[in-house]
This record gives structure tokens, C-alpha cells and sequence, in this order.
């Protein structure tokens, strides 16, 4: 549980605020890269940390982010001309390349002081992972775009997307960090038997082991950018099957149920306002290409991939009730909900915009979420007072995987790291590939 004043610094992210500013110490995904693939295209409107934002992609193919006001009589620049490496305004032609610097004001006269003065918020962008970041933070803290693994693979090896969330971004991400609601949220229906042969399909053995537990034993690694989170739960004899997470400052994490040769999944969540954010969701496979077959399936939806809409909203979404059926609830699966993602984003967005965390009772199966809110608020608060974060400048840290394995029981979670990863932090040691 937390006061008011913390849930209130969690989950504020304006640029007025200690968490907005440690937000923009960071790099920020703000579109993906097929949204601006035209060169003199369209532009595009861009909401982040409660700024409105245009981008577009130049003449020669940079991509420019910038006050989505014209300075002269604030028309939206939304509806200018992307031409000729820079966006005009429709309303009296003013225009501004990517770097926010007039480049042409048809209405001053020659010479005017304002023709060389002019300027337009405007801040630098990088694409990495088939992703568009930008860094909205202090010119001289600028570090480089995190090395997350789905970026190092060959673009045939990985697959990205994203979703609107309508609450505020800690909720998802606190989502993200539990695994213990897997043995209710995501199971079938209570009455529909278990498999218990040893030699089930994979996906079988894991529903029966969360169904069998729910209540696993969490452990946490600390590293320099965040830490690891493993629960374990009672696998078949003298066994332990662990679901192994990998949280990132401020906002990555990955999905836990990944076992060898599988795809693994990752998300980046960046708030729009505080009270709606985007969901950048990734898989990535270091082993093979990802095939026609498999991106299909995340096309339609599959795991932490949502099936979207045109505008990247969830087909399944709070305006529809999530297309619950209450039939199938009774019958086939717990909540009458189709798609991990989408009952994910049904109990997140059902506690609010923003959750009230000092009505709270957590327990010890809270033990990740706890440990997430107290890192940000520390980072938050050193910042207010002066203290720079290093996680942004650790940016090849950030190249971990996360993943689910079958351990002898009593193992430590130092020790299914190494097991699993090679690596007890589950970092892979490899530079850029793409």
C-alpha cells in the first residue's frame, strides 16, 4: 500500500513533475517506424508525457519530432505540407525542419532578426528495433537508445506492434511484473480437467503447474538497471518450475513463459498522460527467423500481442466490455475474455485510470510490485534532488532475456539463472547486430 503522495509521484508524469523528469532521462518510444515509412509523408500526431507532438519523416529520410503548434498563430501542424526537408504550415506557410529551425517565413521580411532567431520545440529522434525513439530530456544527459535485445536481432527475427491503454502506466506495468495472477486470470475454466501427463504439450504442463499453484515463491536480483524476478512454483517431483522475469528502468519489461528455441516477448510502455499510455510490444527470436506462420498468429493476437485495430486500439477494448462472453466463462475459460493481452488490459484499465493504491492489502506474492514502486519513487526522488540516474547512461545492460525453466527443487534463483542464461543476471554479452 501507498500513501497518497506516493501513488500521486508514481503515477504523474508531466514535465513538471518528478516522475515526468525522470522519465525524460531516458529514451521514449513515440512511434513505430512503419507509421512514418514515407520520406515527404504525412505527418503524425505524437502524445507523450502530456506533450502534443508532430512527427514526420524528411526528404532525406530523418525523422523530425516537434511542437505540434505553428509559434506564429498556433495552427496544429498536423495539417502541414512534409516538404522539401522541413513541415510548412498550411495557415501562413511558415515552415521547420527537423531540427525546429525556421527554415522559411514567407510573411517576415528579409533581414528581420526573427528569420534567424526563429525556432520550434524540437527533439532529436534515433530508430532502433523497427521503432521510432525520441529523448525528451536535458541536452547534456542525452545517452544512447537502450540496447534491448529484440533491437540487436535481424529485423526477420523479431516482430513489433502496439497497443492504447486507457489507465495510467504503472498499472500496467505492475501487470507485467506478477506473475502469480497467471493461475486464475489466463487459466480455463475451473471445471475443465488439468493434464497431468508428464508428456503433454508444453503449454499443457505450464497450465497445470500455475493452475496447481498459486501461490509461487518469489526472488529478486538487483542490477544496474533494474532486476530480475523469479517465482517459483511446484513443477512435478522434485521439481520447480520457474517463470523468470526481467524488469528495466523506467519502463520495459518481458513476458516469463518463454522456454528454449521459443520466441520471447518484451513491452516498453510510455505514458501519453497520466491517464492512458502506449504499449510497444516486441518478440524476438536470437535463434531463427520469426516465420509467416508465427507472425500471423501475433497479427491476430497471441500472448502479450493484442489484436488491434487500424489505430492500434484493441478489438477487444472497455467500450465493448471486452466482447466478454459469459457463456464461455462458465464453460471454457475464467473470465470469458479471448487473448492474454486483452484480459490483461480488461483488470488493468477495471482499476481505474488511476489506481487508488492506499485501499490496497497486498501480499507476499506482491513482493515484485512492491520492489518496482520502491525503485522508481527512489529514483524520482534522487533526481529532485540532484542526483543524475546512471541506468540511462548503462544502456548495453539493457540487452536481457527472460524466460521460463524446470529446475531440481530447492535451487536458488542465482542458480536457474546460470542454468538457464549461461548468465546469472540473464544478460547476453553481444553487441549491436542491426
Amino acid at each position: 500500500m501507498l500513501t497518497a503522495k506516493e501513488n500521486e509521484t508514481l503515477t504523474r508524469t508531466g514535465g513538471d513533475t518528478p516522475m515526468g523528469q525522470y522519465f525524460r532521462r531516458f529514451w521514449q518510444p513515440i512511434a513505430l517506424s512503419r507509421e512514418l515509412s514515407e520520406r515527404d509523408g504525412p505527418p503524425l500526431r505524437v502524445s507523450v508525457l502530456g506533450e502534443e507532438l508532430v512527427a514526420f519523416r524528411d526528404t532525406q529520410g530523418r525523422i523530425g519530432l516537434v511542437d505540434a503548434y505553428c509559434p506564429h498563430r498556433r495552427a496544429n501542424l498536423y495539417f502541414g505540407r512534409n516538404e522539401e526537408c522541413g513541415i510548412r504550415c498550411v495557415y501562413h506557410g511558415w515552415k521547420f525542419d527537423v531540427n525546429g529551425k525556421a527554415v522559411d517565413l514567407p510573411n517576415v521580411p528579409a533581414g528581420a532578426k526573427m528569420r534567424d532567431e526563429m525556432r520550434i520545440k524540437a527533439y532529436p529522434t534515433q530508430e532502433y528495433g523497427d521503432i521510432v525513439w525520441a529523448y525528451l530530456g536535458p541536452p547534456h544527459t542525452r545517452p544512447e537508445v537502450p540496447w534491448l535485445e529484440f533491437g540487436l536481432v535481424p529485423p526477420a527475427h523479431r516482430y513489433v506492434g502496439k497497443r492504447f491503454n486507457e489507465c495510467n502506466w504503472a498499472q500496467t506495468m505492475e501487470g507485467g511484473l506478477d506473475t502469480a495472477h497467471f493461475s486464475f486470470l489466463h487459466m480455463p475454466a475451473p471445471k475443465v480437467p488439468s493434464n497431468d501427463n508428464p508428456d503433454a504439450p508444453a503449454d499443457a504442463r505450464r497450465l497445470r503447474w500455475m493452475r496447481n499453484d498459486p501461490m509461487p515463491k518469489f526472488s529478486l536480483l538487483e542490477h544496474d538497471v533494474g532486476f530480475v524476478i523469479g517465482g517459483a512454483r511446484a513443477g512435478d517431483p522434485q521439481e520447480s518450475y520457474w517463470r523468470i522475469t526481467q524488469y528495466m528502468l523506467p519502463a520495459h519489461g518481458t513476458g516469463p513463459s518463454t522456454l528454449p528455441g521459443e520466441t520471447y516477448f518484451g513491452y516498453t510502455l510510455v505514458p501519453i498522460t497520466d491517464t492512458c499510455h502506449w504499449m510497444y510490444t516486441y518478440g524476438w527470436n536470437p535463434e531463427r527467423p520469426i516465420g509467416e506462420a508465427e507472425r500471423a498468429k501475433l497479427d491476430g493476437g497471441h500472448g502479450i500481442v493484442a489484436a488491434v485495430d487500424e489505430h492500434f486500439i484493441g478489438i477487444r477494448n472497455k467500450r465493448n466490455d471486452y466482447l466478454i462472453d459469459r457463456c464461455e466463462q462458465r464453460e471454457k475459460t475464467f473470465t470469458g475474455v479471448r487473448g492474454l493481452a486483452e484480459q490483461d488490459a480488461m483488470i488493468q484499465e477495471s482499476q481505474g485510470l488511476i489506481a487508488d493504491r492506499t485501499r490496497e492489502s497486498l501480499t507476499a506474492t506482491d513482493a515484485a510490485v512492491v520492489r518496482f514502486r520502491r525503485t522508481v519513487l527512489t529514483q524520482a526522488e534522487h533526481l529532485a534532488n540532484g542526483e543524475e540516474p546512471v541506468a540511462p547512461s548503462r544502456h548495453q545492460h539493457y540487452n536481457t532475456r527472460p524466460g521460463s525453466w524446470m529446475a531440481t527443487a530447492g535451487m536458488a534463483l542465482e542458480e536457474v539463472m546460470v542454468e538457464r542464461f549461461g548468465e546469472p543476471l540473464g544478460r547476453m554479452t553481444r553487441g549491436r547486430m542491426s
